[in-house]
């Protein structure tokens, strides 16, 4: 029985949630300056430790409707194995163990978010939270773009 840490987060009035290993950090809002002719997902770049950090907006990646950003937002910083860059998420609700076991086949359900970003799905107290493969959540020809 393989137990593990999530971070859970709001978007959209869904939870989601990532293995916390994936995590650097979660930052507070900050606004970042734009880019042109960018993805549509990518709201701009910060500056960050000794460098640049892209912002990838989930709510624009995942095609949901986003609301109006303040500074409930939250930024969360995901660790690569080359480079970085953060979500933009509209709130950061706790870090949970669940076991291995616990975590349902993504394909038992559909959801208008692919199926490749998604783990798993999770019970908790009568919600569902959708565990997301961070990993997995640019392609490749995403990530040349943007990662700095």
């Amino acid at each position: 029985m393989k137990e593990f840490k999530i971070l859970v987060f709001e978007l959209n009035k869904e939870l989601y949630a990532t293995d916390i290993m994936e995590v650097e950090r979660i930052l507070g809002y900050e606004k970042p300056t734009q880019l042109p002719e960018s993805p549509a997902f990518l709201d701009g770049v910060i500056k960050y430790e000794d460098g640049i950090l892209p912002i990838i907006n989930l709510a624009n990646k995942f095609k949901l409707k986003s609301k109006a950003i303040s500074d409930e937002n939250k930024l969360i910083v995901i660790k690569k194995q080359v480079g970085k860059f953060a979500i933009l998420v509209d709130s950061v609700c706790e870090v949970i163990n669940i076991n291995e076991e616990d975590i349902d086949d993504p394909r038992t359900i559909s959801t208008f978010i692919s199926q490749k970003y998604i783990k798993g799905l999770v019970k908790k107290e009568n919600k569902i939270i959708i565990i997301l493969d961070l990993s997995k959540i640019l392609t490749e020809e995403e990530e040349e773009a943007i990662v700095f």
